[in-house]
């Protein structure tokens, strides 16, 4: 497979989305309620109340606005509603997503309280949800699509062919003009002069390096003694991965071989480009998957060993095994079987293949396993306590 076309929204900046959502969006903790209030009134509105948003400072508090100003620039969105408890944040967020030209309203509640901030909130989201339903899709192209890449819950399937075979399809994706990024800082220990060396220049392979001497500097300075609760997880450890060696090397199975990282992000900050990318990011799942949608990423592949059942709000989820136990076992969360590859009867290229048609699906509007599920895991990394 060369190149693939499939039908997706393509937005005002340009930029191509496969969902449609009309989000209400909370600034902060205390503007769930609400948000919550205006999504069940008008229906086909998503919402995502979070924990953070107040007394944050410093690099907290830019990657809280990146993550909360990128959720609503995501493509995947087509209009938002903003909702605040005071009025200069919650338009720095409109201002944000503003800039991506799609339709975008902000409400604080302060001086209106709940109920007046709902009205008005309510009556804006239906507008929005009117309007959004009349878009339709049209033909887009593969080097149209930004998916980024995560694994989770890991065993010794995961090195040997769900990672890989997301490693093929992500080849086949840069080679046909898409953007990807990969990351979890952390579990690249072991395997970081490996892919120091894959940086598309000498200074990147560096500016990558720093990031994770920086993060590994941070991990043991406020370590316990033992990190194999976290590093491998006791998760790992069943599935037969003893170190973190061990899982880091199945880890970077997800880029390939052949294809080189073009540039080094800050998490949740947008690449510059086409190509493979790095982002700095946690291995927790849930946060690691906001900072990616955050970012920009409309499709994200998550392979799983043991059985991890993420999903996110905005991003739909794509999740594949290799394990033929938890194939049989949480059927109901895995969207590609790639267990036949350990038993010799599929080849990675025709795993990889196969994602990429499972891709070009959900690109079209098939709901993941994920999304069919409910799960809309939407965790904000905080980096500071409060001030």
């Amino acid at each position: 497979m060369n190149t693939f076309k499939f039908y997706g929204y393509r937005r005002e900046n340009g930029r191509v989305g496969v969902r449609n959502h009309v989000l209400i969006l909370p600034l902060d903790d205390i503007s769930n309620a609400a948000c919550e209030a205006v999504a069940g009134n008008i229906k086909g509105t998503l919402v995502v109340p979070h924990a953070y948003g107040r007394l944050q400072f410093g690099e907290d508090l830019d990657l809280y606005f990146r993550t909360i100003i990128g959720a609503g620039k995501n493509p995947n969105v087509a209009a938002v509603v903003v909702i605040g408890i005071e009025p200069g944040w919650t338009q720095k967020l409109v201002d944000g997503i503003a800039e991506t030209g799609k339709p975008v309203s902000g409400f604080a509640i302060e001086r209106n309280g709940d109920l007046k901030t709902i009205e008005m909130a309510s009556r804006k989201a239906m507008e929005y949800v009117q309007w959004a339903t009349e878009l339709q899709r049209t033909e887009c192209t593969s080097d149209e699509l930004y998916v980024s890449i995560k694994c989770g819950e890991s065993d010794t399937t995961s090195g040997l062919a769900s990672n890989p075979t997301v490693g093929n399809a992500v080849t086949k994706l840069v080679k046909m003009g898409a953007t990807v990024s990969f990351g979890e800082t952390s579990e690249i220990t072991g395997a970081e002069h490996v892919v120091r060396e894959r940086g598309a220049t000498k200074e990147i392979g560096e500016g990558f390096y720093r990031m994770w001497n920086e993060y590994n500097d941070f991990i043991n300075a406020n370590k316990t003694d033992d990190l194999s609760d976290s590093q491998p997880t006791k998760g790992n450890i069943i599935g037969g991965l003893t170190t973190i060696e061990e899982k880091a090397f199945g880890n970077i199975q997800k880029i390939g071989k052949e294809v080189k990282y073009v540039g080094v992000l800050k998490p949740a900050e947008a690449p510059g480009g086409k190509g493979l990318w790095f982002m700095d990011t946690s291995s927790a799942a849930a946060e690691a998957v906001t900072l990616w949608m955050a970012s920009g990423a409309v499709i994200h592949l998550f392979p799983t060993g043991q059985g991890n059942v993420i999903g996110n709000p905005i991003t739909p989820v794509i999740k594949l095994s290799a394990n033929p136990i938890t194939c049989k076992t949480m059927s109901e969360h895995i969207d590609l079987d790639v267990s036949a590859i350990l038993q010799g009867e599929m080849t990675l290229d025709q795993a990889g293949d196969a994602l990429l048609k499972v891709i070009q699906r959900t690109a079209s509007g098939r709901n993941t396993a994920a999304e069919a599920l409910g799960h809309r895991e939407f965790i904000i990394t905080k980096l500071y306590r409060s001030a």
